[in-house]
């Protein structure tokens, strides 16, 4: 009979086995892309055998989705406007950004690949690229509830607008910082970005009682 001390282990060695996993296809696909990164070639930078790689994951598709969504639950808990008592709408906000930015910056695999998958069109739809548009909309919900929390008179539409808007602004400085690199002050750039939404917004709920 397996002890609980013994149980324990295992789960310990299981859960640091995956994380292994994960931190080596990491690398790999950022190095090779999605088509370069290769059950073998994870096995090779992390030490551990296929078969250990196939126990924790179905497969490739399997892998990279899982790199997404944890890279994604360790970005998603900076995307939180801080309580109200702690500044005024756009200090709030600006704060927001550079939280974002700063997790960005600590936690881009979800980012950096969804990005790869969702640009390509494959005649089968990988788990990675579904995983990621997921939990980008998650991301878009986040953001939504942000702007009607602190504009109440825009309506959906103005809010969807702002919202497209912020999260295409996002994805574009975070592509500049990939494509030039740490010379680009991602969050210094995420501020500039939020002060523009934020002044756009009050411009459109300043117009929202005139309308129609």
């Amino acid at each position: 009979m397996t002890s609980p001390q013994t149980s324990r282990r295992k789960r310990a060695n299981g859960v640091e086995s995956r994380q292994r996993i994960l931190d080596a296809t990491v690398e790999i696909a950022g190095e090779r892309g999605y088509d370069g990164t290769s059950i073998a070639a994870v096995s090779a930078k992390c030490g551990l055998p296929a078969s250990s790689i196939y126990w924790h994951f179905k497969d490739k598709d399997d892998l990279i989705a899982a790199v997404i969504e944890r890279s994604f639950e360790t970005w998603l808990t900076a995307v939180e406007l801080p309580a109200e008592e702690t500044g005024t709408p756009l200090e709030r906000v600006l704060t927001m950004a550079a939280n974002v930015a700063r997790s960005l910056v600590d936690a881009p695999d979800f980012l950096r690949l969804g990005l790869m998958l969702a640009l390509e069109r494959r005649p089968t739809e990988p788990r990675g690229r579904t995983v990621f548009l997921q939990v980008r909309d998650i991301s878009r919900q986040k953001i939504t509830e942000v702007i009607t929390t602190l504009f109440p008179a825009l309506d959906e539409t103005a809010v969807d607008t702002l919202a497209t808007y912020a999260i295409a602004g996002a994805d574009g400085l975070f592509i500049q910082r990939e494509v030039i690199g740490d010379t680009v002050d991602l969050v210094a750039l995420f501020e500039l970005h939020a002060r523009l939404v934020h002044d756009a917004a009050v411009r459109m709920a300043e117009q929202a009682p005139h309308r129609g």
